[in-house]
């Protein structure tokens, strides 16, 4: 009896802590707006990775934004003045930018867009500017991001990002510039 007394006590006590530490996390945050369309999903990408210095990114929706094969890409020249390319995938791109972006801050603002669908697919030419902090008066970097996206029915997926800096030998076209 008291055997059977005692295992109902220790029962309790293990569903009530189960429960108490159950309540005190965050339930998942519904990203689902933020991928109906393609302005959602791309104005979502440019918000999720920019904040000023120490501020913490929303990495579980900039993860969200990617389908599951989904790419960064990468372009320019190494030191030897070699043209070059870098596949991340999301993770990758969190370990080798997150920490980089707490400590300078980065705000990446699109300044003209051009988009092309056809069915389920879609191409984004983005032209951004890159601050340090959202006051700055002058960017220290611009180029393009070239976007894919699929539609599945159901939300819009970046399949890949692939950007390439401005530079003096490579300016930006007129026709990917504000007007």
């Amino acid at each position: 009896m008291i055997k059977k007394l005692l295992l109902l006590v220790l029962i309790s006590f293990i569903s009530t802590t189960i429960q108490s530490q159950e309540k005190g996390k965050e339930a998942p945050k519904d990203y689902t707006e933020n991928v109906l369309t393609i302005d959602s999903t791309v104005n979502s990408l440019y918000q999720v990775i920019s904040g000023e210095k120490e501020k913490k990114r929303d990495w579980a929706l900039f993860k969200f934004l990617f389908h599951p094969d989904g790419k960064l890409i990468t372009s320019g020249r190494n030191n030897e003045r070699k043209f070059q390319i870098r596949y991340m995938n999301p993770d990758d791109y969190i370990k080798s930018s997150g920490k980089w972006m707490l400590e300078k801050g980065f705000f990446e603002k699109e300044i003209h867009r051009t988009v092309d669908a056809f069915g389920n697919i879609a191409h984004v030419f983005s032209t951004f500017e890159a601050f340090h902090n959202k006051t700055d008066d002058e960017p220290f970097m611009r180029g393009i991001n070239s976007i894919q996206l699929l539609n599945d029915g159901n939300r819009w997926w970046i399949i890949n990002v692939f950007w390439d800096n401005e530079n003096r030998i490579n300016p930006i076209p007129r026709n990917y510039l504000p007007k």
